[in-house]
């Protein structure tokens, strides 16, 4: 058990000294929380980080959480079918390999694997669709 001066932690709502004896945990995470509270005005300060989100109802959510308008999704969907467009104009290996990487996320080694070939073929196959799919739509615009 240890003693501590509640006005120390709580300056704001305990204006004269209130000393209470506390388990050494919750000591412990008392002096925890304040070590963190320091570091982020310390941080705060050293990067002039002096902003609110306290300006508006639910700036907070929506800062989160950004709602596309009308117009950006259609203009999302657009710039899709172009892509897609695009990688049928591939070699059958290239856009397998192009769409298996950067749309499903696998791995070039792992499609190397899969293919039974090397991590350096599949490596330039990729590279190579990734030059043709550029040519392909700087021509589109």
């Amino acid at each position: 058990m240890r003693e501590i001066n509640l006005r120390e932690f709580y300056p704001e709502i305990y204006k004269e000294d209130y000393v209470v004896s506390l388990p050494d945990e919750i000591v412990e995470v008392l002096m925890e929380f304040r070590r963190g509270d320091t570091a982020y005005r310390i941080r705060t300060y050293r990067y002039k980080a002096y902003f609110s989100l306290d300006c508006g109802d639910n700036i907070e959510r929506e800062m989160r959480h950004h709602v596309p308008s009308v117009q950006e999704i259609i203009e999302k969907n657009i710039e899709e079918e172009k892509l897609y467009a695009a990688l049928d104009q591939l070699t059958e290996k290239q856009r397998k390999r192009v769409y298996a990487h950067y749309i499903l996320g696998i791995k070039q080694s792992d499609i190397a694997k899969m293919e039974g070939t090397s991590v350096s073929t599949v490596h330039e196959s990729i590279k190579r669709g990734l030059r043709r799919l550029e040519k392909i739509m700087k021509k589109s615009l």
